[in-house]
């Protein structure tokens, strides 16, 4: 089972991020990469106001222009300095794809500032 939305893709081998470097281009994590997946209830100071970019060099939120109507976010660790920062359409399918992918996903607490 994948997940397709407008910015957010899971294959059988990799999760794409559309618009992440610059909108229009795209960043292919392998899913054998990802160590694991954080979701995270966004608020306005805490990820729903930016749409691109970041405030926290830790994290990088991909162009998203819907991301202020969306309160879920989810933080992708796959070993590197700058951890992607993605708000699926629909978060319940998103998570499910990835966990049927066998990638670990858990809950907990607030997105970070973004």
């Amino acid at each position: 089972m994948g997940y397709q939305d407008r910015s957010i893709g899971v294959t059988a081998d990799a999760l794409t991020i559309k618009g992440y470097y610059f909108p229009g281009a795209v960043k292919s994590v392998p899913l054998a990469a990802i160590r694991s997946v954080r979701r995270a209830d966004m608020t306005a100071f805490r990820g729903r106001a930016r749409i691109w970019g970041t405030a926290n060099p830790g994290y990088w939120a991909n162009f998203d222009p819907a991301r202020p109507r969306k309160t879920v976010a989810f933080l992708v660790d796959a070993g590197k300095a700058v951890k992607p920062f993605v708000t699926p359409d629909d978060p319940a399918a998103f998570e499910a794809a990835l966990r049927d992918s066998g990638v670990d996903v858990t809950g907990s607490g607030t997105a970070p500032l973004i």
